[in-house]
C-alpha cells in the first residue's frame, strides 16, 4: 500500500496531456488553444480559461501537493523522490523525442516536473540536517 502513496502526482498531469494529446488534440486543431470556460467580467472584458491554461493549473496544483509529500521522513519519501526522477526522465524524454510533445504547454509541465525533483530533494536534505543530532542523550 506503501507504494501508493508514493506514486507522484505529477504523473497525473502527464497521462492527461497524453491522453488528450493523442486523441481529441490529434483531432482537433489546437486543442491547446481551445477556451474551456469564458466568464463576463465585471470590467466588461471576457476571460477565457484556455486547455493549456487550465493543465498547467493543474500542474501547479499537484506541484504544490508533492511539496507537502517531501516533508515526509521514510522510506516512502525515498520511493517517492526515485519515482519523481523516472516521471521527470519520462517528460524529458518524451519532449525531446515526441512531435506530439513539442508544445510550451508541455514544456511548462516538464519544468514542473524538474522544480518537484529539486524541491523534493532538497526538502528532505533540509529536514534530514535538522534531525541529525551528537553527543548522548540525556537521562533522566
Amino acid at each position: 500500500m506503501r507504494i501508493f502513496t508514493a506514486v507522484p502526482f505529477t504523473l497525473f498531469t502527464l497521462l492527461i496531456y497524453n491522453g488528450f494529446a493523442f486523441t481529441t488534440a490529434a483531432a482537433v486543431p489546437d486543442f491547446w488553444g481551445q477556451p474551456v470556460i469564458t466568464w463576463g467580467m465585471v470590467s466588461g472584458a471576457s476571460f477565457e480559461l484556455l486547455a493549456s491554461d487550465l493543465l498547467i493549473a493543474v500542474g501547479l496544483f499537484f506541484l504544490f501537493i508533492e511539496i507537502m509529500k517531501a516533508t515526509r521522513i521514510g522510506t516512502t519519501a525515498l520511493l517517492d523522490h526515485m519515482f519523481s526522477v523516472f516521471v521527470f526522465v519520462a517528460y524529458l524524454v518524451e519532449f525531446l523525442i515526441v512531435p506530439q510533445a513539442a508544445t510550451s504547454v508541455f514544456f511548462i509541465l516538464t519544468m514542473i516536473a524538474l522544480i518537484d525533483v529539486i524541491a523534493g530533494f532538497s526538502i528532505s536534505i533540509t529536514g534530514a540536517r535538522r534531525d541529525v543530532s551528537f553527543g548522548q542523550p540525556e537521562l533522566r
